[in-house]
């Protein structure tokens, strides 16, 4: 779907949970362009005014420290997951959402547990042999984009201004 759809996919969260139990997890690193777009996620979604915020620029959630991070989210809440991925040339821009779990780290090949009740991944570039140096020369610009647009498109579906 694309950034209009996103509204809708956080409206239909919003209806059924109050922004106050949910945690939003934004799970990537800073220190790769493709996969900064969670923690850039993370950040936009405080200045937005989101009370629970897993995964920003200065505190990454990343495959090192994920589980662990997810341990810290009180058990009733529930979990957004939010992840850069790549995808066909047709979806670059576009956004996978699901009313179930996300596998991080499935385009480079890393095994970490399934996360959240929901999921939204961001396809930032184009899947391809080599999707680790993909992932690391996928334009910021574009990354920085989807990340306003999911952080907008939340604020938007639970009523949430900056």
């Amino acid at each position: 779907m694309d950034d209009v759809g996103l509204v809708s996919f956080f409206m239909e969260i919003a209806a059924l949970h109050s922004a106050e139990k949910v945690t939003f997890l934004c799970i990537g690193t800073d220190r790769s362009t493709g996969d900064a777009l969670g923690p850039l996620t993370g950040s936009k979604l405080l200045e937005y005014g989101f009370p629970h915020v897993i995964g920003t620029l200065p505190s990454p959630c990343d495959a090192d420290n994920l589980v662990a991070r997810v341990a810290e989210i009180p058990p009733e809440h529930i979990i957004i997951a939010v992840d850069a991925c790549l995808g066909p040339p047709v979806a670059l821009g576009y956004y996978f959402v699901s009313n179930e779990s996300l596998q991080p780290a499935q385009s480079v090949g890393v095994c970490l547990p399934a996360v959240g009740h929901y999921s939204l991944a961001a396809i930032v570039d184009i899947n391809g042999p080599k999707p680790y140096r993909t992932l690391q020369t996928t334009p910021l610009h574009r990354v920085m984009v989807m990340a306003e647009q999911i952080a907008a498109a939340a604020a938007k579906g639970f009523g949430i201004g900056c």
